[in-house]
């Protein structure tokens, strides 16, 4: 899979001393892993090295990650400072993410909490969503609602409870609506770039430094089902 940011083309969304957050773009790695592609995270210093003209190496401190295919809101910390409160907030569950989800199997019912048990396989990079506990299995639990119907396909607002491996992917699988071109998680084929419709679309957290509430907003990928979408949702 291509990797499509550079600082050139980067969708910073907020920024300031302490913190930035990116909207990162399908197919872009948050952190590096095993294939030696460059990540999300060398992006950003580059930009920052770069704006505002820094020498020597730039601290940037990666706080939670999103799947690859997966687009949306990616939160970086810029200082140790920030580093430690925000992974605090995360540890404690003090910040509320929410995301745009494409099914194409409409659920049962317009919206709900679904709890399952997860458990995750590494062999295959899955995680399986099971009723009942399981051996190595772990909580997790989301509220949905259905904010839109297109033509052949639902759109859905998530709001995680927990923060599971593949965990949104995982429990709309479990209930018969996997999320658009997710081949991993039973949906029929695949999205021509090699994403899926799953998209970080709100961040609300209390900045780690000022204290105050801060909320970012991402738009989602421009394409035709994205675009379909209602713009005053």
């Amino acid at each position: 899979m291509k990797i499509f940011s550079t600082k050139e083309n980067l969708q910073v969304l907020y920024e300031d001393n302490h913190i930035i957050v990116i909207n990162k773009r399908v197919g872009d790695i948050v952190q590096g892993d095993k294939t030696n592609d460059k990540p999300l995270s060398d992006v950003v210093k580059e930009y920052i090295k770069d704006k505002y003209d820094k020498p020597g190496a730039v601290f940037l401190g990666v706080v939670h990650r999103l799947d690859r295919p997966t687009s949306g809101i990616v939160l970086f910390a810029k200082t140790s400072k920030a580093l430690t409160r925000l992974n605090e907030l995360f540890k404690n569950r003090e910040t509320q993410k929410t995301y745009w989800a494409v099914v194409k199997n409409k659920p049962a019912t317009l919206e709900a909490t679904l709890t399952h048990y997860l458990k995750r396989t590494e062999k295959n990079n899955t995680s399986k969503a099971h009723l009942k506990e399981v051996p190595e299995s772990k909580l997790a639990s989301l509220s949905y609602k259905t904010i839109a119907q297109l033509d052949n396909y639902t759109v859905l607002e998530v709001d995680l409870h927990t923060g599971r491996h593949h965990q949104i992917r995982a429990q709309l699988s479990a209930i018969g609506s996997p999320i658009k071109g997710d081949l991993k998680y039973g949906f029929d084929r695949s999205n021509s770039n090699g994403g899926i419709h799953l998209h970080a679309r709100k961040l609300n957290l209390i900045h780690p430094v000022t204290k105050k509430p801060l909320q970012v907003v991402a738009s989602p990928p421009s394409d035709p089902i994205w675009n379909s979408i209602p713009n005053n949702l």
